[in-house]
Order: C-alpha cells, then sequence, then structure tokens
C-alpha cells in the first residue's frame, strides 16, 4: 500500500502542496521587502534540509558497515530522505551564491596580514563556491549509487548488493567526515569570519544526527498509521530510535558544554564575542530555551523505558526535537544577518511553511517510487523480527 492511495494521505498531499506554494510566494515577495531576513530564513531553511537528507544517508551508511540489521525494515524511509540531496543540495548552494560577498576574506581589509593568510586563501569566494558544488556533488553521487543499488537489487542479488554498498558506505563515511566539516564551517561560522571554534564541525554534526532520528521517528509513525508500515515498523524499532535520540541529545548537549566552556574559561576575544552576542539582551531567551529543547526536555522524557515505546510520546519528542533544531541554527545565523534584536514573523514562518512542504511532497515522491521494504536484503527477516 502506498500512501498516496489512502484518503488521509491524499489530504497530507493536498496540505503539503498548499503550504509550499504560499509559503514560496510569501518568500518571493519577501525577495523585495526585506531581503536580508530572506536570505537568512533561506540558508537556515536550505542547510536544515540538507543536513536532514545527509543524515539520512549517513544512518543507512552507518547500518551498512556495522552490520546492523534492525532498521532494514524501514530502510525506504532514510533512502527516501536521502534521494533528495539533489534538490536540497544544490538548493543551499544557490542560496550560499547568492550572498557570497557575506562570507568573503578581504586580503587588505582592517583584519588582513599574516596572522590571516589561511583566512585569506581558505575565505576567497569562489573558493567557497567550488568546495559547495564539489561537496554537495559527492553527497549526490554516493546517495544515489547506495540507494540506488539498495532499490533495484534483484530477489536473488541481495547478498552481492549487501556487500557493494557495505564498500560503498566505508568509502563515504571518509568523504563525509571530511566534507561536512568544510561545509558547516563554510556556510555558517565563516558568517562571522573572526570567530572561530575548533569544534564546530563535530557540534554541527551532533545537530544533524538529532534532527535525522527525529525526522525518521515522525515519518516512520505517520506511514505506520496510514498502514504503509503498519506490522513493519514496530514499537521495538521505535525504542531504539528512541535511544538513539536520548544518546544524542546527551551528546549534543556535552559538545555545546565544552565549546561553550572552553571558550568562556580562556576569555580570548575573537572567541568569546560570538557568546557574547547570544547572552546578553534580547537573545539570552532564546539562547536558553535552546538547551532547554534540545537537551533537557528530550533527556528528561526520555529516559523512562516506556516513553520510548509510546508512539505519541516519541511523536511529541521527536517534533520538539525538529524545531529545537530550528532554533539552534536561528540562533547561530540571525544574530549576524538580521540584528541584535530575535525576530519572528511572516518571512520566518513563510520559510518554515515553505520547507516543510516541499520536504514532505518530494519525501512521499521519492518514497512512492520504491517497494515499501527492502526485500532482497539478507537482513529483512531479522529486522521484521526485531526485539529489544
Amino acid at each position: 500500500m502506498k500512501p498516496s492511495n489512502t484518503p488521509s494521505s491524499d489530504r497530507l498531499t493536498t496540505l503539503l502542496y498548499v503550504t509550499a506554494t504560499v509559503g514560496a510566494a510569501l518568500l518571493a515577495v519577501g525577495a523585495f521587502v526585506a531581503p536580508d531576513r530572506i536570505w537568512s530564513n533561506l540558508l537556515v531553511a536550505s542547510y536544515y534540509l540538507v543536513t536532514l537528507s545527509l543524515g539520512a544517508l549517513l544512518f543507512i551508511a552507518l547500518a551498512y558497515v556495522s552490520g546492523a540489521g534492525w532498521s532494514v525494515a524501514f530502510r525506504r524511509v532514510p533512502e527516501a530522505m536521502a534521494s533528495l540531496l539533489p534538490v536540497t543540495g544544490l538548493a543551499v548552494v544557490a542560496v550560499v551564491a547568492v550572498r557570497l560577498k557575506d562570507y568573503a576574506w578581504h586580503p587588505r581589509g582592517p583584519h588582513s596580514g599574516d596572522n590571516f593568510w589561511f583566512k585569506d586563501w581558505w575565505l576567497e569566494p569562489r573558493w567557497i563556491l567550488t568546495r559547495a558544488i564539489v561537496c554537495v556533488l559527492l553527497w549526490i553521487v554516493f546517495a544515489k549509487l547506495i540507494v540506488g543499488i539498495s532499490r533495484y537489487a534483484g530477489p536473488h542479488s541481495g547478498t552481492r548488493s549487501l556487500t557493494s554498498n557495505v564498500r560503498l558506505s566505508a568509502v563515504f563515511l571518509v568523504v563525509v567526515g571530511l566534507s561536512f566539516s568544510c561545509v558547516s564551517i563554510d556556510w555558517l561560522m565563516a558568517l562571522e569570519p573572526m570567530w572561530f571554534s575548533t569544534m564546530w564541525a563535530v557540534y554541527q554534526f551532533s545537530g544533524m544526527v538529532m534532527a535525522t532520528l527525529a525526522a525518521i521517528v515522525v515519518l516512520c509513525l505517520m506511514l505506520r498509521q496510514q498502514g504503509v508500515l503498519k506490522g513493519i515498523f514496530t514499537d521495538d524499532h521505535l525504542h531504539d530510535l528512541g535511544k538513539l535520540l536520548l544518546g544524542f541529545s546527551c551528546f549534543w548537549m556535552y559538545i555545546w558544554f565544552s565549546q561553550y566552556m572552553l571558550i568562556w574559561y580562556s576569555n580570548i576575544p575573537e572567541e568569546t564575542s560570538w557568546f557574547i552576542t547570544r547572552t546578553h539582551g534580547p537573545w539570552l531567551p532564546v539562547f536558553v530555551a535552546n538547551i532547554i529543547v534540545n537537551w533537557a526536555v528530550p533527556f528528561l522524557v526520555l529516559l523512562p523505558r516506556p516513553a520510548k515505546r509510546n508512539p505519541g510520546v516519541m511523536m511529541k519528542v521527536a517534533v520538539l526535537i525538529l524545531v529545537a533544531r530550528w532554533i539552534d541554527l536561528y540562533l547561530v545565523v540571525f544574530p549576524k544577518t538580521v540584528g541584535s534584536t530575535p525576530v519572528f514573523g511572516l518571512w520566518e514562518i513563510a520559510a518554515i511553511t515553505c520547507g516543510i512542504g516541499l520536504f514532505g511532497l518530494l519525501f512521499f515522491r521519492q518514497f512512492d517510487s520504491a517497494s515499501s521494504v527492502p526485500s532482497s536484503d539478507p537482513y529483512l527477516n531479522e529486522s521484521l523480527h526485531h526485539h529489544c
């Protein structure tokens, strides 16, 4: 059964079309009325969505390399998410390309000198754009290969396909580690080129994995409710995803604290400036809320075992984490690009609704283009009878 064949999914598709269309129309108007806010929202939205797609491919690759068979039954969900990399990846490259001047490090500017020779080279606009294109193209190639092999494996080629994807996934893990580190610095940290953190890439990695796991939970529960994954995605699968969510929420907090503590303790102006802006004045409530929704609430709610096996609780926590990821990225981008006061209005709502609508529509289209389960995978039976 496919989502498009159910009445509830027909209503969902219509809703997604409406939200995507209305959001896109408002963004088009806002491009003339409030260009800085629109660009900031597009950067947050495109980076958010590309990390969901990349995180899904990372989830698949880690499962292949580790020999984890428990997630095979619902693997079509992260595969459909990963299949969106051509769209989400090119979208973020386009957004960055529009405002390359915001990233530029000017060799003859007030901060130039021998001490900044590496930044002069690394933040040259054409080099930033080249890195972005190369990294995104690499992600797309690996997504096409890994997802394609899984989807089109014949009934008697499951073992051969599994071996091929294990090898590809091992290479991809090396590539994504290097490439994601580069682009997380280029697209976000370089907005404030004088500021730097040696923990930035792993901080963004933890947020990416948290949001990806949350999105997988939401989509799997939706598909199960529609009947597509009924009897396939079980509470045992949900339990394991809940444990991963709890673990990565704690990991996110550990990295957040490590970054903050080291910068606070060293008290170097080039490092503390980023936090000073976000811990004083109107940004302080957003700063505190970021910690609460990304760690405190998920940690307290998901500690009990029954909570991780409760679809209602897991859906609420997963949605909260998806909201928390937006707040985290909002706190990174907006203080620099928009101003000293937080803003949330029509343009932010338009970007959020457009992003949700487009991602949802493209996801269900990709999910419908293949069988609901990878029937040729040798680990499928193990996954269908998984218990934890």
